[in-house]
């Protein structure tokens, strides 16, 4: 199975902008080889490969999540998952959630995990103790100290917990933050199988078995 982690810079406030560009990356992805029912992610879902896609979502409560919508290669939508550990000024805009992320393809297991998320060992761990040999994380890491964020924690993950560990970081300006890039794919056992630069919108893919 091939993986790929896109990264692009975001458009302030326009969903319709920010699917087309992750339209172009999932497209790239399959010549490469490798709210659930808005209507403005058809694009996403219509692409023919499978997605992992980040955006606000729903909640029943009065506060929105930041969520993970992960699709089949047929457009069905396969879980939704809301970050659970929400990040300082996070906080008083979003609702936690509650649940962790799984989900399965092609015979596979994968766990989600957003941003933050990553940071708490307890949340990585369950993901390898549940049979997930794929952990997928998705995230902001700003210039200021991102890529030696991204260093000491991801490549840690797969070593400590022996899975793959996919990265996908925004690049480029996202309101007072600049994400540094460096999306990447490690192996089992914390060998990095790909990463992307710290300033193009592009993809990193690898084989993970």
């Amino acid at each position: 199975m091939k993986i790929a982690a896109g990264q692009f810079t975001c458009v302030p406030a326009d969903a319709a902008a920010n699917v087309r560009q992750m339209t172009v990356l999932a497209d790239q992805a399959r010549a490469q080889g490798g709210t659930p029912e808005d209507p403005r992610l058809d694009a996403i879902r219509k692409c023919g490969i499978a997605t992992v896609v980040n955006c606000v979502v729903a909640t029943v409560g009065p506060r929105p999540a930041i969520g993970t919508l992960v699709f089949g290669a047929d457009g069905e939508l396969l879980t939704v998952y809301r970050k659970q550990h929400l990040f300082e000024h996070e906080q008083a805009v979003f609702a936690p959630g509650r649940r962790d992320g799984r989900f399965e393809f092609g015979g596979v297991r994968f766990a989600l995990a957003t941003c933050y998320d990553n940071h708490f060992p307890d949340l990585t761990a369950r993901g390898s103790a549940d049979g997930c040999p794929v952990h997928l994380a998705s995230s902001l890491y700003g210039t200021a100290g991102g890529v030696d964020e991204i260093t000491a924690i991801y490549p840690g993950i797969a070593e400590d917990l022996n899975m793959h560990v996919v990265l996908a970081n925004h690049v480029g300006p996202a309101g007072a933050w600049t994400g540094c890039g460096r999306s990447s794919v490690w192996a089992p056992g914390g060998g990095l199988l790909a990463e992307a630069d710290t300033q193009t919108a592009m993809l990193v893919m690898a084989d993970i078995g």
